[in-house]
């Protein structure tokens, strides 16, 4: 499995403050560009697989929606986490 505990971990404490600090929006944006990403990939060798592809499109809202939520609340935290992960907007 491509997203184990391990992972998990290590993913929150880079992102978020602590190894299992969940809760944080720069932890949960993360967390969803990771998966967004291995969604990708299966989506480049599986092109007619169109449950996962509806999946991705609603994992992009979700982050999209965290990252507006953060450039309301801190916009600094919303520069930082956007340049730390290399998104476009």
């Amino acid at each position: 499995m491509y997203l184990t505990k391990e992972v998990k971990e290590e993913i929150f404490a880079k992102h978020g403050k602590g190894k299992q600090d969940s809760g944080t929006a720069e932890a949960q944006i993360a967390l969803f560009t990771h998966r967004i990403t291995h969604l990708t990939e299966h989506l480049k060798k599986n092109r007619k697989d169109y449950n996962t592809e509806r999946s991705l499109v609603k994992l992009v809202g979700k982050r999209r929606s965290l990252l507006d939520y953060l450039t309301k609340k801190d916009i600094t935290r919303y520069r930082a986490i956007v340049k730390e992960l290399g998104l476009r907007k």
